[in-house]
Order: C-alpha cells, then structure tokens, then sequence
C-alpha cells in the first residue's frame, strides 16, 4: 500500500487542485485551520474557487490569502464579520456567498459526508435563508429542507496523525474538521505531530485514517487569535505589590 505520508503541504496537493473546484476547509475562525495546506494553495494559484467554511480568515491570513490572490469566486459559510475585503469583494458582486446558520453548516456537512442528500430543519423558516427552498409540514411544524455538502477537496487540522491518517484534535480545533474529513472526494490533512502507528489510543482517534487520503506534518503554524480581549495585566510597584 503507497505511503499516505507526503514530504511537505505542496507535495500533499499534489494532482488534486484544478480551477473551478469546490473545497472544504476546516477550523473555527483562525483556530484549527490548516495553515500550511492553504498557504500551498494560495502559492498554486489554483482560481475560481468555492470554499466551504464556517468563515474565510481574515485579511492577510488563513483563507483571507485565497481572498487576496483572487482565487475564490463563492463562499458558503455561516459567519463573515472579521475580514473587510470580503465585506468590499461580496458588496462589490465579485464574490458570491452562500450564508448558512452554523448548526445547519456543520449538518450539511455531515450528511453530505454520512451520504445523505437532503434533511428538514426549522432553522431559517420564515427568514431569507428558506427562500427557493422546500418546506414541508411535519407534526404540525414547518421545516425548511438544506442539502448534503461535499467537496471534490477536503482539507482539515489536527493534532497529532499517524502514517494511517488516524487523525486526533485539540481542544476547539475539534470543531468542522472532523465532519469535512468525511465530506471530501479527497481529503488532505496537516498535522502537528506525525507519530507512529500504533502510539495513538483508539479511543482517542477523532477522525480513522480511512477518511484521510494524505497527511502531512505542518512546517509552522502561527496559531493567530483574531482579536484579543484580555484586560493588561495590573502594574506593579518595586515591592512587587498590585497597584
């Protein structure tokens, strides 16, 4: 069996990009994002993208670069607040966005993943986000109907990976990732830590290494916060009290 384990983010991407297609990237804001297969992306040049996340970074850093080089044309996602240029690109008609509530986000993915087509939620009845869409009666409430989502790409981060692709993630970097591993025709995962087989425990696995095509173990990872909302520590005089 051919080694999954790929030398660097550009070698992991390898024969899989082309224009037009539709990739799904994992993370929560900046947190778990897949730093080092993104910027591979941003340096193939691969263009008219539709990305699938819960967001798209923010200016000058995780999928903020595919914004920057031009490289998508649509985003389905379910929040937009932290980059102004897809602010200026969306209100300027040069990106289109397919707005999702997170929770039916994060379903969609699922289903589209777990192979099921279509499911009925109350989320969005009643609001822009049901129009041109089914709604259907169920014991006396009204569900609108959202479609599976899957990718011809799925790109994702976790922890620590083994030569399997047996995936572990931390903390809330446990968040899109492990859903969009499934939803992938292809899926592509950054690592941390690249172990060897057999030092994960089973009952820790989040994501088994059948859904991963590739894995590559992360040159740097920034890990950015998006804003900072700590108070400044108080000042101290020479004797070391609080002041």
């Amino acid at each position: 069996m051919a080694s999954k384990i790929r030398n660097d983010a550009a070698g992991a991407l390898e024969g899989l990009l082309f224009d037009g297609m539709t990739i799904m990237s994992g993370g929560f804001g900046l947190c778990g994002i897949p730093e080092n297969l993104i910027g591979a992306i941003r340096a193939a040049g691969t263009r008219r993208l539709t990305v699938i996340s819960n967001n798209c970074g923010i200016d000058g850093f995780g999928l903020g670069l595919l914004l920057e080089g031009g490289q998508i044309d649509k985003m389905v996602s379910s929040y937009v607040g932290e980059n102004k240029l897809f602010e200026q690109l969306y209100l300027s008609g040069d990106l289109a966005l397919e707005f999702t509530p997170q929770g039916t986000l994060a379903e969609r993915i699922r289903a589209g993943g777990a192979g099921i087509p279509a499911f009925f939620t109350k989320t969005g009845v009643g609001t822009l986000v049901a129009e041109g869409k089914e709604l259907r009666e169920f014991e006396g409430g009204t569900y609108v109907m959202e479609r599976g989502l899957t990718a011809d790409l799925a790109i994702v981060k976790a922890w620590k990976g083994d030569a399997e692709g047996n995936l572990v993630y931390r903390k809330t970097a446990r968040n899109f990732n492990p859903m969009m591993a499934t939803a992938g025709k292809a899926t592509v995962a950054e690592v941390e830590f690249l172990v060897p087989i057999g030092e994960l425990d089973p009952d820790a696995i989040h994501t088994p290494g059948i859904f991963i095509d590739r894995i590559v173990q992360g040159a740097h990872f920034e890990k950015r916060i998006e804003r900072v909302t700590t108070q400044p520590r108080p000042a101290e005089n020479v004797s070391g009290e609080t002041v």
